[in-house]
């Protein structure tokens, strides 16, 4: 049985950025997990019925357009409804009011343009609890 953790990552609403989730998806590959990478355009509940589908152990959502505090709301409750328990981890431009009440939705982690690869891997395993 292996022990390789299983992340989905999605981008939610208009976005259509993909630059930024696409290397973290390599990043995390190279670094030993397994990702599954749902793509652009994703609703709230896409992203929860793949997160159940795929058995993961995170999700991972990207944003540049700025529509960060409304997806990760309908995120959070779709994950509330659905009874599921797993840590989100929320990148790209985020101011850091934002962040902070992202903290308070529910988001484990918070992930800023720029952060080093091996930085981003002590969110994420501190988001998996490991």
């Amino acid at each position: 049985m292996s022990t390789q953790k299983r992340i989905l990552l999605a981008k939610m609403g208009l976005d259509c950025h993909d630059t930024g989730i696409i290397t973290v998806a390599q990043q995390l590959r190279e670094n030993g997990f397994e990702v599954i990478y749902l793509g652009l355009h994703n609703t709230a509940e896409q992203v929860v019925k793949a997160a159940i589908e795929e058995d993961v152990d995170a999700i991972g959502v990207s944003f540049l357009s700025g529509q960060h505090m409304a997806q990760t709301r309908l995120l959070a409750e779709a994950i509330k409804e659905n009874e599921i328990d797993l840590p989100i981890i929320c990148g790209g431009v985020i101011p850091d009011d934002d962040a902070a009440e992202l903290r308070n939705l529910g988001i484990s982690e918070v992930i800023k343009p720029g952060t080093l690869t091996e930085d981003i891997l002590i969110l994420v395993n501190r988001a998996l609890k490991v």
